[in-house]
C-alpha cells in the first residue's frame, strides 16, 4: 500500500484511502531513521542536530496526519519541533534557522482537498526525492510496525511546539523595500496557506508595510473548500484575480498555490506574466547588486531569459526541471537567484530554497525601484512567441523522441539535459524541448520561435511526431 502514495518528489494520496494515519506513523518512523542517519554520517551528532521540523497546511486531515507523523518520528528516537500550521517555505526556513537534521511538511500542495501528503527535506532544507532518499524512507517505513516499534518512554524523542513566526517574518521582510513608494496589489490566497501566511508576514491588507495596500481574495482557509483549484499554473484559476486587478486599478496581482511555495504574477492590465519572463526581469535586478553571478533557470525557459542574463553581466545556467535539481544547481554554482516555469523561485539568501513570499517581496521591491508599470517592465522581455506546454499521448515515448532527434540532428544542436532539446534558434529561428512524463504516457512539448509564423510552422511539423495532443 505504501507504494501507492510515494511519488518522484514527495508522498501524496487521497485521505483516508490510500493515505491513512498508520502510514503517517510509518512515514515519520522511516523519515526519522533516514534523516538522522544522514546527519550523523555528516558528523552532526549533537542532540540539537538530531531534531526534525514538522509543519502542516490547512487541510482538515493535516492535524491528525501531523500528529501520527510526529509520533512515528519520536518512536524512532528523533525529536520533533512542531511549528504548527505554516506554508512550506516556513519549514525550509525553520530547518536552517534551528540547524535541524531535516523536516517534513504535511501538505498536498495544489491537489484537491481530499488529498494530503508529505514533503520531506534533509539538512539545509535540501529536498528528498526518489533519487535522494525517498526510496530509502519508503523501505524503512514499510518495515516499521506501530505495534512492534513503539518506543519505551526513555527511548522516545521529545515533541515540542515552537512559534517561529517573528523570526520568519523578519527573514521574509528583509527582501522587501518599497523605498517610500506606494503599491496596491491583489493577492489570491487560493483558500490555502497564503491566507495564513500573507497577513502574518505583511499584515492584514498590508497594514504592517508602509506604502503597501493588499486587496485580499480567497483568504478563508478553514472550510476545506477551494473556490478554484489552488494551482496558479492553470490560467482559468487566475480569472478572478485578473478581473479584480483591473477592477481595483491595482499595480499587480499575485496568486499562490496550496502550500504557498509557488506564485504567479498578473500585471496591472490583467495579463499573466510568464514565469520565465519574470525570472529574466528579476535576474537583471539581482545582478545589479551581484555582478557576474550565475542565474539558474528551467531549461524550458524563453531564449530571452538567457539573453537578459548575459546582457546584464550574469552567467546563465540551465537546469533540469524540478526543485531537487534547481536547488542542487543553485548550491553548486553559488547562484544568487533562480526560477522555474512552474512558479518556483529560488534565492541564495534563503538557503537556496524556493519561497512564494520572498518572490512576492522581491517583485514588489523591484517594481517600486523601476518606477514603471508591471506590463512595461515585462513587455521588452516577452519578445518571442511561445507555444506554452503542450501534452501528447503516445504509446512509445522513446521512439517518438528518437524520430525527433533523427529529423533535426544535422540542423541544430541536440541537448539531453532533460528530455530532448532541439536548438535551431540561430540558424532557423526556433527551438523546442520535449520531456517524458514520469507518471503518464505523455510527452510534453515547449516550442519557441522568433516569429508567430515560424512558431505555427514548426508546431505543424513537430506535433505529428509526438502523438495525439491532449488537454492537460
Amino acid at each position: 500500500m505504501l507504494g501507492n502514495v510515494f511519488k518522484a518528489y514527495d508522498i501524496r494520496g487521497v485521505y483516508p484511502d490510500p493515505l491513512n494515519d498508520r502510514m503517517a506513523w510509518q512515514i515519520g518512523y522511516g523519515a526519522s531513521r533516514h534523516l538522522l542517519a544522514e546527519a550523523e554520517a555528516e558528523g552532526h551528532t549533537t542532540p540539537m542536530m538530531q531534531r526534525l521540523v514538522v509543519g502542516r497546511d490547512m487541510r482538515i486531515s493535516s492535524p491528525k496526519l501531523s500528529k501520527e507523523l510526529q509520533e512515528g518520528i519520536a518512536d524512532q528516537g528523533g525529536s520533533v519541533i512542531d511549528v504548527g500550521m505554516v506554508d512550506t517555505p516556513f519549514v525550509y526556513f525553520a530547518i536552517n534557522y534551528l540547524d535541524c537534521a531535516g523536516g517534513v511538511m504535511v501538505t498536498a500542495s495544489h491537489n484537491p482537498p481530499q488529498y494530503n501528503g508529505f514533503k520531506i527535506s534533509k539538512r539545509k532544507a535540501k529536498p528528498v526525492g526518489a533519487g535522494t532518499g525517498l526510496n530509502e524512507i519508503r523501505k524503512f517505513a514499510a518495515m516499521a510496525d506501530p505495534r512492534k516499534h513503539k518506543a519505551e518512554p526513555g527511548a522516545r524523542g521529545r515533541i515540542e511546539q515552537r512559534d517561529l513566526w517573528d523570526a520568519y517574518v523578519q527573514h521574509v521582510r528583509s527582501f522587501l523595500n518599497l523605498g517610500g513608494k506606494k503599491l496596491k496589489i491583489v493577492v489570491d490566497a487560493s483558500n490555502a496557506m497564503a491566507g495564513t501566511m500573507v497577513p502574518r508576514v505583511f499584515g492584514s491588507k498590508g497594514a504592517d508595510i508602509e506604502g503597501l495596500e493588499i486587496v485580499e481574495l480567497y483568504f478563508e482557509n478553514t472550510k476545506n473548500e477551494f473556490v478554484h483549484e489552488p494551482n496558479p499554473l492553470v490560467a482559468a484559476n487566475l480569472a478572478d484575480l485578473q478581473a479584480k486587478v483591473v477592477e481595483t486599478k491595482a499595480d499587480l496581482g499575485v496568486c499562490f498555490d496550496g502550500d504557498a511555495d509557488r506564485c504567479m504574477i498578473v500585471d496591472e492590465k490583467g495579463g499573466i506574466v510568464g514565469c520565465d519572463h519574470l525570472t529574466a526581469w528579476l535576474a537583471a535586478w539581482f545582478l545589479r547588486g551581484n555582478p557576474g553571478s550565475p542565474i539558474i533557470y528551467d531549461l524550458r525557459s524563453s531564449k530571452a531569459l538567457e539573453e537578459e542574463i548575459t546582457g546584464s553581466g550574469g552567467r546563465p545556467v540551465k537546469s533540469r526541471v524540478g526543485h531537487v535539481f534547481m536547488k542542487a544547481e543553485m548550491a553548486r554554482q553559488g547562484a544568487v537567484f533562480g526560477g522555474e516555469l512552474s512558479g518556483h523561485f529560488y534565492f541564495r539568501d534563503n538557503f537556496n530554497a524556493d519561497s512564494g513570499a520572498i518572490a512576492m517581496a522581491c517583485v514588489l521591491t523591484a517594481l517600486a525601484e523601476s518606477g514603471k508599470t508591471m506590463s512595461a517592465c515585462i513587455a521588452p522581455i516577452a519578445r518571442y512567441p511561445q507555444s506554452g506546454e503542450i501534452n501528447f499521448e503516445v504509446e512509445d515515448k522513446d521512439a517518438a523522441l528518437e524520430e525527433l532527434v533523427d529529423r533535426y540532428i544535422d540542423q541544430g544542436e541536440i541537448g539531453e539535459l532533460d528530455g530532448i532539446t532541439v536548438d535551431c534558434f540561430d540558424s532557423q529561428g526556433w527551438w523546442c524541448n520535449v520531456r517524458k512524463s514520469n507518471t503518464e504516457p505523455l510527452l510534453r512539448l515547449n516550442l519557441e520561435a522568433k516569429s508567430q509564423g515560424k512558431l505555427d510552422e514548426m508546431l505543424a511539423t513537430i506535433a505529428p511526431m509526438l502523438g495525439k495532443q491532449v488537454a492537460h
